[in-house]
């Protein structure tokens, strides 16, 4: 796909007289193409308007390139966020007065601050990412490139990693990483992973920090260092999110939530 669409859902636009406002609105916008969004005016025509009092009449715009694009905010005063839906609570906040913010997701939705009860927001779809083809890119200096994080998706210890990602994946807001009882719970009834003991869990986690993902600083094997665990799956998890090790799709290697005999828990976003 070359450039990007607009979405505005309806009743998505804010809230005029206390009602939402607005019905759906998509915008196709080719490279080198703008689009701009805010409250609008006779003398300020906007493509996507928004209702509501601390909009400002040219709120901002989003420009189509070849392969991304780009945002900018005209607010003096309000921090944009553009959200990740399809990721692990990522986000990037586009500060007021801000030119051109390049935006790295294929699939982004845009929220603006509001006075009102209703959320103001809008979706772009941005063009496909490419990527290289591995079979095409040899090695004609010495030696071949190693992979930074060598993971087996098939061990025990991924499946490990899995779990401990799992509230995060689930949820963009920031929940507490699974304890070790929590993990085993969560992967009773698997084939290879229904039999793990806690110790056996904690060994997994131990291993991933110091042999896979190579954390220092933390050592989770000190007697009473409850604090010092804690804080090294907090780290197991933000390296393997940050860098996609562990993605949603990892989540189908996982029982399924409505099986076991425990309460079904919300769906992946």
């Amino acid at each position: 796909m070359s450039g990007v669409v607009v979405h505005l859902p309806s009743g998505s636009g804010g809230a005029d007289g206390g009602e939402p406002y607005g019905d759906a609105v998509t915008l196709r916008l080719g490279p080198g193409q703008v689009a701009r969004f805010g409250r609008g005016s006779a003398s300020t025509p906007v493509e996507l308007r928004l209702a509501d009092a601390a909009i400002s009449r040219l709120a901002g715009e989003i420009r189509a390139t070849d392969d991304h694009w780009q945002l900018t905010n005209h607010s003096g005063t309000h921090s944009y966020l553009v959200e990740n839906p399809e990721g692990a609570g990522e986000y990037l906040r586009v500060p007021p007065r801000r030119v051109g913010a390049p935006v790295p997701f294929e699939f982004s939705r845009v929220v603006l601050p509001t006075r009102g009860d209703l959320t103001v927001s809008f979706q772009v779809f941005a063009p496909d990412h490419v990527y290289l083809d591995p079979d095409a890119t040899g090695a004609p200096w010495g030696g071949r490139t190693v992979t930074a994080y060598s993971l087996d998706e098939s061990a025990t210890y991924f499946l490990v990693l899995v779990a401990l990602c799992e509230p995060r994946l689930r949820d963009q807001s920031r929940v507490a990483v699974p304890t070790t009882p929590q993990i085993v719970e969560r992967l009773r009834g698997h084939v290879t992973g229904g039999a793990l003991t806690a110790r056996a869990v904690s060994s997994h986690i131990d291993y991933l920090a110091e042999e896979k993902l190579r954390l220092g600083g933390l050592d989770a094997r000190e007697p009473g260092k409850g604090e010092r665990r804690n804080g090294k799956r907090e780290e197991i998890v933000g390296l393997a999110l940050r860098f996609g090790l562990v993605r949603e799709e990892h989540l189908a290697l996982l029982p399924s939530l409505s099986g076991g005999g425990g309460r079904e828990r919300q769906r992946p976003r």
